[in-house]
């Protein structure tokens, strides 16, 4: 059985938000380093397949496949990239298929087979709706340094509360932490 773990960027107030058209598209470039990547990459591991969103998908696209020959892009490039899509149609970055119509009974599917971890990111309504769902196994936040006070969360509104428990943590030179958690379910009070 694979496990699926959520990597996201994110603020100290919870935006992950960071493509072109956000008003800080670059926040997270001033904090990168050498020994960031080499923590990022380990966190990943050696292979990995993503199960991303259609938006995910199609900003990623027009980045990964010409980011150039460095480690973190093959890795990417490489792996299969399983799609919440209306529109499996015109998926063109593979190795490639969608989930189906039911996302839920899909990605339950696709983590009952052999093959390496699944990686989700970027997606905010496909990680609360599996999370709410426990598909969920461990999320790894990188946490930087920095207030952004508006923008895309790493949640949505409709998003029931959950437990983690915490794994480990890892530090940059920079201020950015590296924070495992395991999902234990639904908060129980």
């Amino acid at each position: 059985m694979r496990k699926i773990r959520i990597f996201e960027h994110i603020s100290l107030d919870g935006v992950i938000e960071h493509d072109k058209n956000y008003a800080y598209g670059a926040w997270t470039a001033p904090y990168r380093t050498p020994a960031g990547m080499a923590m990022l990459l380990e966190a990943y591991g050696t292979t990995f397949d993503l199960v991303i969103g259609r938006r995910t998908y199609d900003e990623w696209l027009g980045y990964w496949p010409n980011a150039g020959d460095f480690p973190m892009a093959n890795a990417i490039n490489a792996a299969t990239k399983y799609v919440a899509t209306h529109r499996p149609d015109s998926l063109m970055w593979g190795p490639v298929t969608d989930l189906g119509e039911d996302i839920i009974e899909g990605v339950r599917n696709l983590k009952s087979t052999n093959g390496p971890d699944l990686v989700l990111s970027g997606s905010i309504s496909l990680t609360s709706v599996l999370l709410d769902a426990g598909l969920i196994d461990e999320v790894i936040l990188i946490v930087y340094p920095v207030l952004l006070g508006r923008g895309k969360r790493l949640l949505s509104d409709s998003f029931d509360a959950r437990r983690l428990e915490f794994v480990n943590t890892a530090t940059t030179p920079t201020g950015v932490m590296l924070n495992t958690y395991r999902h234990l379910g639904a908060l129980t009070t």
